[in-house]
């Protein structure tokens, strides 16, 4: 089955573009404009992973980022970001959005890998 992806953007034919590159690589995406309407996606279904659009201003980066974490806490988060921006705090992986596709499908096979690897045990200290 192909992973689920949640792509969120401010920009539509930046949404669009992103959306046949991740399809084209045989990922399930769903494209969603905005705040809302991202939190409304999470809400119907789980996703693999989410990705943040560089087109989001970083205050509402911030509020959708604490938002999906509280309604999809078991999707990683992969935040694009524009060439010299740092990385936000919070998100489990960042890119350079202008890196290309193969970078940007490179990052989302690996995200998605770590998500389904199942989780270690944690190792029990000896006194």
């Amino acid at each position: 089955m192909p992973k689920r992806i949640l792509s969120i953007s401010y920009d539509e034919s930046l949404l669009t573009t992103r959306h046949m590159i991740l399809q084209e690589a045989g990922f399930r995406v769903t494209s969603v404009l905005g705040f809302l309407d991202a939190i409304g996606a999470c809400e119907k279904e789980p996703f693999d992973l989410i990705i943040v659009g560089h087109s989001i201003p970083g205050s509402d980066k911030k509020a959708l980022l604490e938002k999906l974490k509280e309604t999809c806490p078991q999707s990683p988060v992969l935040g694009l970001r524009r060439v010299g921006q740092p990385a936000m705090e919070g998100m489990d992986c960042t890119i350079e959005a202008e890196e290309g596709p193969a970078t940007l499908i490179a990052m989302v096979q690996k995200a998605v890998e770590e998500k389904s690897k199942p989780a270690r045990p944690k190792s029990i200290q000896q006194k």
